[in-house]
């Protein structure tokens, strides 16, 4: 199997060159990413529970989905692929600002990801990929918070970390 390609960026988002995923996260260099979040009609955001065989954060709660961009693919057609492969649906989305952040894991490797954040719409149940996702559920806003707050051991570091971003602006642009 060949291994997933990560795209090497600079600060403004720029191609630098490519590398191995885990080459990327071992030397933790900057690159490209994304990360989607789902919200139906009630204002709740659909969570996902990384699998147990995930190599790092197992079994954590995060956002809908997030990955990498491949090399000449949008910042949308990534984010509608990597729903479809892991939540078994698709839906329009919006890319709502990005932002860099750098996480290390006790595993020796460090997320350093230029982060696209989107947000669509959905109201019905995923398909999920059990090979990528464990679990879903359907949370309020508030109620993610309150919960990271008091529980941030069952959350991944980067989704404690983007999750007071996009709440942030989802109450200043009312989503």
């Amino acid at each position: 199997m060949i291994e997933e390609q990560v795209i090497l960026v600079n600060e403004q988002d720029q191609q630098i060159g490519t590398m191995g995923k885990m080459e990327a996260h071992e030397k933790a260099l900057l690159h490209r990413a994304f990360s989607v979040f789902v919200m139906n009609d009630k204002g709740e955001t659909m969570l996902q529970q990384r699998a147990s065989e995930k190599y790092h954060s197992p079994l954590l709660w995060t956002n809908t989905c997030c990955s990498h961009q491949r090399v000449g693919e949008t910042n949308l057609e990534a984010g509608k692929r990597r729903l479809q492969e892991e939540m078994g649906f698709v839906t329009e989305l919006k890319e709502l600002f990005s932002f860099i952040y750098k996480a290390p894991f006790d595993n020796g490797l460090t997320e350093h990801e230029l982060d696209h954040v989107m947000i669509g719409k959905f109201n019905d149940e995923p398909n999920i990929n059990k090979a990528e996702v464990e679990d879903w559920k359907w949370m309020a806003l508030d109620d993610i918070k309150i919960d990271i707050n008091k529980n941030p051991q069952n959350y991944t570091e980067w989704f404690k970390i983007i999750f007071d971003r996009f709440h942030k602006y989802t109450l200043q642009n009312q989503y």
